[in-house]
């Protein structure tokens, strides 16, 4: 048994703990650059609170999901200021920012000489700036990543920016800053914690140490998920969804992902389709599609034992069948109103180019059965 794991420097987590935010800002520098999300005013009271403490502050929003060209301009915009901390606070489209932008900070050259499938994919040279990273929903987990999401449109994929220096200094996870969250948004970020705490568990890549993770990661799902879905203002449930979102970061930071991921990655390039929402359309089809490769493979393969353990766990049943993960996910997507990716304007006719696509991104790496072009874009028919 030999495993490595590595996370934020620093995690604190509960309710209120955003209070904590300002003086911890001030004691990494008195320059910030502060990372939101298309409305600032949302977080005008952690602003004031870290100016107040005698920080100065440069804010830059983000509209939508981060691009290639948009970091390029953040950090062309940034570097007069001189800011000594980079602050995120949103969702994991701010977080990825946050962390893109602080990384290219101190380091040299363009994103696109550090890249992943699109670049150089060059390792880069020096650690990013520290990141303190708030988010404020419940789904990525990007708080406790190692890596930033970027869209290239003109290259119709998103890829990741990736390096243990982009690990947060400080992550600041308070479920109270999840509150606000619409129904149709905690759905879709709840079934994206979903998915990543099922396919590190189920990945080549799991080890002892992410598998505590993720086993805790999809009890909480399932006991909290759909009460945090239909009473926004319930505080439980939305430390529960919070706790399993940065489970989730932690396992997939340090185990892998899979087929889901991997198809997230070129529809999210290509089509105005949020991260969470692909995923959770993906899902129940990624594991029906894992499940029978695997079984096409060899009827008692080992990886097996893991779908049934995933099953036992969202529905408390030890007993229950491999299949019944599959069932639950699906049961879910409905119970939560998840649209299918036609909502998106992804139609079967891109299914080729799409699982090509998906093919060659990094997540298919550790995903627990190969799959083919033909299993890949009948798995993606069936989430339209």
């Amino acid at each position: 048994m030999r495993f490595e794991f590595a996370t934020a420097t620093r995690i604190v987590f509960g309710e209120g703990s955003v209070r904590e935010a300002p003086e911890a800002v001030r004691r990494f520098a008195t320059r910030a650059l502060l990372v939101t999300g298309r409305d600032p005013a949302r977080i005008a009271s952690l602003r004031d609170g870290i100016e107040q403490a005698g920080v100065a502050l440069q804010v830059i929003a983000v509209e939508g999901e981060p691009t290639v060209d948009f970091v390029r301009q953040a950090v062309e915009s940034a570097r007069t200021f001189s800011a000594g901390v980079v602050v995120a606070v949103g969702g994991g489209s701010v977080l990825d920012a946050g962390k893109a932008i602080a990384a290219m900070l101190s380091n040299p050259g363009d994103p696109l000489d550090y890249l992943e499938v699109i670049g150089a994919g060059r390792a880069l040279p020096h650690s990013a700036l520290p990141l303190v990273a708030v988010p404020t929903t419940a789904g990525t987990g990007s708080e406790v990543t190692r890596n930033a999401v970027l869209g290239s449109p003109q290259h119709g994929v998103k890829a990741s920016l990736r390096s243990p220096g982009m690990l947060p200094a400080l992550a600041i996870v308070d479920p109270l800053l999840t509150l606000d969250l619409p129904p149709a948004l905690t759905a879709s970020t709840g079934l994206d914690a979903l998915t990543q705490v099922i396919e590190p568990f189920l990945c080549s890549r799991a080890n002892p140490m992410t598998d505590l993770f993720c086993e805790e990661g999809i009890r909480c799902v399932a006991r909290w998920l759909l009460t945090a879905y239909r009473d926004g203002q319930h505080t439980e449930a939305r430390t529960g969804m919070a706790w399993a979102s940065l489970l989730g970061g932690l396992a997939l930071a340090n185990a892998g992902l899979g087929v889901v991921h991997a198809f997230a990655s070129p529809i999210g390039g290509a089509f105005p389709a949020p991260h969470g929402a692909v995923c959770a359309a993906l899902l129940p089809h990624g594991l029906h599609a894992n499940l029978e490769a695997l079984r096409a493979e060899d009827s008692q393969h080992p990886r097996l034992a893991r779908f049934a353990r995933v099953a036992a766990l969202l529905t408390g049943n030890d007993s229950a069948p491999a299949e019944a993960a599959v069932d639950q996910v699906r049961m879910l997507v409905t119970d939560l109103a998840i649209p299918g990716l036609n909502a998106y304007g992804v139609a079967a006719q891109h299914a080729t180019v799409l699982a090509e696509k998906a093919l060659r991104t990094s997540s298919m790496t550790a995903n627990p059965a190969p799959l083919g072009q033909s299993q890949m874009e009948a798995l993606l028919r069936a989430a339209l």
